[in-house]
């Protein structure tokens, strides 16, 4: 199959993009990217969720539009994806007139499993989500996300029957034919499964929630943020009629955060089943990013923009960082002072070192000279399985093994000694297989680390060793 379709999940427009924004779009890039250099083509999809109550309340705060509020944070979105090399090439908006449009038909196609009924129970404005009478109680009656009051409400709404499909899904996750990674978000998923899965209200009483999507046929009712936000995966690929959708559906990967697994494993499938759609073939939850081991807070002050950690030591440095050393398969922390240590000893020392090093002996010994060069026989076998599983920051490993295996290779085999000797052959030899290894790190590193790996290749995939050779990572300290 040479088509490859990945997303992420669209941010919600209440506030502007964090950290853990941010190591989603990466790690979905990285993904992209890859595909990519298996000659794949690739849509990738990224975008906002624009529509609910929290949007309309946070709007009359600021004594704004929603419209307003919904274009000026999805604009800090976009300019986000840029910041990061992103690679999407599509950026979905919930207010776009098409979505809209294709959302309202989707809701029609599903008809056969929405009903109307009373909905008793606990809401939170603040997360656009509907809570359990056990989960009121153990919070004591107040939202831990938000520290407000769970709202009691009752109301006529609609209803999917989620019920229907309970079954269907557990089995295609058991069986590894809808794949969820990590392991641990898996297993959390098919506990749901346990008692069952109950019927889901999709739609809120515009008397109470006006800034959303009208259900088709009934004026009086907006859809369910949560239920209209999904359809945008099918929606920006033109469902039903375009040829993308015939094309790309199912996606090869969907990514999304921890927080919301629950809506992507079991709602999401289940919507797909019922308009007779193919499921995802995998779906993957990052973990959360903290800060010096604590939560992100305005209350904490320890909110860090992404921006503010680019401007310090450049885009590849980030993307290196947040790929590597956020695990890959639980939460992660950033502190300043490790992103230092990282930039210095990993970046600085070991990468740029070795690129400097190699450039300026061909210089000094080799009259700038490139030697042919001999493919090496390195296995990347572990690289491919950990991408593979989702273990991205295992496959910056196995390319980190190959660095410092160069830098050894380097001291134990002593070009400078050779060139004393006047062994030419032999500094060749040395440096045709130097360089051609450089090259293999080079081509590895393109999903992660772009500009890096266009700068190495670049230097290095030609004749002579230019006369001023950029240093890649300037040391701090």
């Amino acid at each position: 199959m040479n088509q490859f379709y990945v997303t992420t999940s669209i941010p919600y427009v209440n506030d502007v993009p964090h950290l853990g924004h941010a190591l989603e779009f990466l790690v979905a890039d990285a993904y992209a990217r890859r595909a990519r250099k298996q000659n794949k083509q690739v849509i990738f999809s990224t975008g906002t969720d624009e529509h609910g109550g929290k949007i309309d309340e946070k709007a009359q705060a600021q004594g704004i539009g929603a419209q307003e509020l919904a274009d000026k944070i999805s604009g800090e979105f976009l300019n986000l994806t840029r910041l990061l090399n992103i690679s999407n090439n599509r950026f979905v908006r919930t207010t776009d007139p098409a979505h809209i449009k294709r959302a309202q038909l989707i809701w029609q196609k599903l008809e056969k499993d929405i009903y109307k009924g009373n909905y008793i129970g606990w809401y939170c404005t603040g997360d656009e989500a509907y809570f359990s009478e056990t989960e009121v109680r153990a919070n004591n009656g107040i939202c831990p996300n938000h520290n407000r009051p769970f709202e009691k409400i009752e109301e006529e709404n609609y209803f999917f029957k989620l019920s229907r499909y309970s079954e269907e899904v557990y089995t295609a996750i058991k069986n590894n034919k809808f794949k969820i990674y990590p392991k641990t978000r898996r297993n959390e998923v098919l506990a749901l499964f346990d008692k069952g899965l109950e019927d889901i209200s999709i739609s809120r009483p515009k008397d109470k929630i006006k800034w959303g999507i009208n259900v088709p046929g009934d004026s009086s009712q907006v859809m369910y943020v949560w239920f209209e936000a999904l359809m945008n995966y099918i929606t920006v690929l033109g469902y039903p009629e375009h040829l993308d959708f015939k094309q790309f559906w199912p996606a090869n990967i969907q990514i999304v955060g921890k927080d919301i697994i629950r809506f992507h494993a079991a709602n999401w499938p289940a919507m797909l089943m019922s308009l007779g759609l193919d499921l995802p073939l995998s779906l993957y939850a990052h973990g959360f990013v903290e800060v010096d081991g604590k939560k992100m807070s305005k209350s904490l002050g320890n909110v860090i923009a992404p921006k503010d950690i680019v401007a310090k030591h450049g885009v590849d440095a980030y993307r290196y960082y947040f790929l590597r050393h956020i695990p890959s398969s639980s939460d992660g922390n950033f502190s300043w002072d490790n992103f230092e240590e990282v930039y210095n000893n990993e970046l600085a020392n070991e990468l740029g070192n070795l690129i400097q090093r190699t450039a300026s002996m061909v210089q000094k010994y080799l009259n700038s000279e490139i030697p042919e060069q001999i493919p090496p026989e390195h296995d990347i076998k572990n690289y491919e399985t950990a991408f593979d599983e989702f273990h991205i920051d295992q496959a910056i490993e196995e390319v980190w093994k190959q660095v410092r295996g160069l830098n050894q290779y380097i001291e134990e085999t002593k070009p400078w000694v050779i060139a004393k000797e006047n062994d030419l052959d032999h500094l060749k030899e040395i440096f045709s297989y130097l360089i051609s290894s450089i090259l293999e790190i080079g081509n590895l590193l393109e999903p992660f680390m772009p500009d890096t790996s266009v700068k190495i290749i670049n230097l290095f995939n030609q004749t002579k060793i230019p006369n001023k050779i950029e240093i890649l990572f300037p040391k701090t300290k």
